[in-house]
């Protein structure tokens, strides 16, 4: 069953967001390089330990073992928790994966949470069986949005990103006027509306980068021909801050 290249996900200001799914090859392209970087990890953790045994073990025989067993600990974590720990503290991503262009999020789009991480890690190991993660690719071929079993039961997705074609957040600067949304007009603004807008404010630090900016453009693109006086240079995000500002503080 072909798997679509994009899913589509309503976000609760009904506002539709695109994310094109990773499939087999840039997935894998991101987990042979996270490999090798472990497998690098694994030598240096190897040629330490030939160390210890060698030199500090005839040295120091009773700390030698104890050496050794924290060495052998390391590297069983290296394999184990890597992927877990840099999802969790890279927002998705692993270097592999950061490399590809690849990210991790939840389905709902928001981004990847530090339980899901651990949840679908420790799924790796299935996956993975027998050892080409011949489970994985059935799994991620087979499934309507390419998920493999860690995904499914996370509640994850794997998207492609293309952050050279996303715009920076904006911010209000500091030597902005007092009322840089002097002279709009937002009276068709509808209450529904506004609290869309504000909804999307309040919790927008929880969406995914890549859905943030499509949220906010298409918020914007779909209120500001209501709002006259908007100047050319303010839209997106800044767009809709100055929008709620202005709308709140009409007589």
């Amino acid at each position: 069953m072909a798997a679509p290249e994009k899913l589509t996900i309503d976000t609760p200001e009904q506002i539709p967001l695109e994310f094109p799914l990773a499939g087999v090859g840039s997935r894998f392209l991101a987990l042979a390089f996270d490999t090798l970087l472990q497998a690098g990890a694994a030598t240096i953790l190897l040629l330490i330990l030939l160390a210890v045994r060698l030199f500090a073990a005839a040295a120091w025989p009773a700390i030698g073992p104890w050496v050794a067993g924290g060495l052998l600990l390391l590297g069983f974590a290296i394999y184990a928790a890597y992927f877990a720990i840099f999802e969790s503290i890279w927002s998705g991503q692993t270097p592999g994966k950061r490399l590809v262009g690849l990210r991790v999020i939840d389905v709902s789009g928001r981004p990847l949470t530090v339980f899901a991480a651990l949840i679908r890690n420790l799924l790796r190991v299935v996956d993975q069986i027998p050892g080409i993660y011949a489970v994985a690719i059935v799994t991620v071929l087979f499934t309507r949005r390419n998920q493999r079993l860690g995904d499914l039961a996370a509640g994850t997705l794997v998207v492609r990103e293309r952050r050279a074609d996303l715009p920076a957040l904006p911010t209000i600067p500091a030597q902005t006027a007092v009322n840089p949304w002097s002279g709009w007009d937002t009276s068709r603004i509808t209450p529904e509306e506004l609290v869309a807008v504000r909804q999307f404010i309040e919790r927008r630090s929880e969406i995914e980068y890549s859905a943030r900016v499509q949220v906010a453009d298409r918020l914007a693109a779909r209120l500001r021909p209501k709002v006259t006086g908007v100047p050319p240079d303010v839209h997106g995000e800044l767009f809709l801050e100055r929008l709620v500002a202005a709308k709140l503080r009409t007589p």
